[in-house]
């Protein structure tokens, strides 16, 4: 915090710093005589009616009183070097977006409506699960709005567009937002909130540089351009994948697919990259768990990694959902850092 001459603390913020980073400290109501000092680090969202609205990392919103106010300042982000690979999230966000393309899109000013709905066989269960003959997407990330501007109109105007556009194909309306780190967007997280959308799924964007994840050792892997029907076996996120999920999975600038043969028809361990420009991108690693904790998802990535070296690649990034704890251990213990997290917003009413 700030301190004045004689040791005082300063609020040094107003509401022209909406949009900035800020770290506040309040005097919290604790039922005592003094009260206690909470502080809370995020972007200053907004200012109104005397309540400072502040998003934080993770994507919580908090309200805080004007009037509790104590001390207050406008903080730079964190430097990108600490988080991995130098970049900041307009680069990073497209590149992501390529990896996991929708089988269709229609733009919206700078937005991108993505889809990829999979229909369920009238009498059978969707793939995620879903009552049979319901049409669903194939992972919110193909079947979300990807707000990387301005819409080009008002914003209510361009959410009632998104609900339209997923209700003509059967969808809940989502739109995938981020935060934690330099031009993400936490007024637009607080703003879907004010308007009742409400946080379903939140997953870090970690990222390393990519030469240290090619030396670990990749042993049997075998890296192909294709994946098979033993590959989609193993594939956990489709029971029946038909043609979008075989169109997402297939596309992007650059793709590669690893497998661990097994004794069996499914193979132990598979995973996928997508090479774009300096950087490579890692999903669908999943290990059989019959195997795991045999260092073959370590495998699987340092070959793929090799893959993309050879192709001029040295950055390296990846998604895992906050409570898949597993997985980020492990991904740590490859050098991996969290860059930024990403949300799906999902429409008041939308779907059931």
């Amino acid at each position: 915090m700030e301190f004045a001459a004689g040791g005082r603390l300063e609020i040094r913020i107003t509401p022209s710093d909406v949009g900035k980073r800020v770290s506040v400290r309040r005097l919290s109501d604790s039922g005592t005589e003094r009260g206690t000092f909470t502080d809370t680090v995020g972007v200053l969202t907004s200012w109104d009616k005397g309540v400072l609205l502040i998003t934080r990392r993770t994507g919580e919103s908090v309200r805080i009183p004007e009037a509790s106010l104590v001390a207050g300042k406008v903080v730079p982000a964190a430097p990108a070097r600490r988080r991995g690979p130098a970049a900041d999230f307009a680069e990073l966000a497209p590149v992501m977006a390529r990896a996991w393309p929708p089988v269709e899109s229609e733009p919206l000013g700078q937005w991108t409506l993505r889809a990829a709905v999979v229909a369920a066989p009238a009498d059978e269960g969707a793939s995620d699960g879903t009552a049979g003959g319901r049409r669903t997407g194939f992972t919110r990330r193909a079947n979300s709005v990807l707000p990387l501007g301005d819409p080009g109109m008002p914003l209510d105007a361009a959410l009632a567009r998104v609900r339209t556009w997923y209700g003509e194909r059967g969808l809940p309306a989502y739109i995938q937002t981020a935060t934690g780190a330099e031009s993400t967007q936490e007024r637009l997280c607080a703003a879907l909130e004010e308007r009742g959308w409400r946080r379903e799924v939140t997953a870090e964007v970690r990222v390393a540089a990519l030469a240290p994840v090619a030396d670990r050792d990749a042993g049997d892997v075998v890296v192909a351009r294709a994946f098979d029907e033993a590959w989609l076996r193993r594939y956990n996120r489709s029971a029946r994948p038909g043609p979008e999920v075989r169109a997402v999975l297939g596309g992007g600038p650059s793709v590669w697919f690893a497998s661990v043969p097994s004794a069996g028809r499914v193979p132990a361990a598979i995973g996928r990259c997508v090479v774009d420009g300096r950087w490579a991108g890692f999903m669908a690693v999943e290990v059989d768990p019959a195997y795991r904790r045999q260092g073959l998802a370590t495998a699987v990535m340092a070959a793929l990694a090799r893959r993309a070296l050879d192709e001029g690649a040295s950055a390296a990034w990846l998604q895992v959902e906050e409570d898949n704890g597993g997985a980020r251990a492990l991904y740590e213990g490859m050098g991996f850092a969290l860059h930024h997290l990403y949300h799906h917003f999902r429409a008041p009413g939308s779907g059931t």
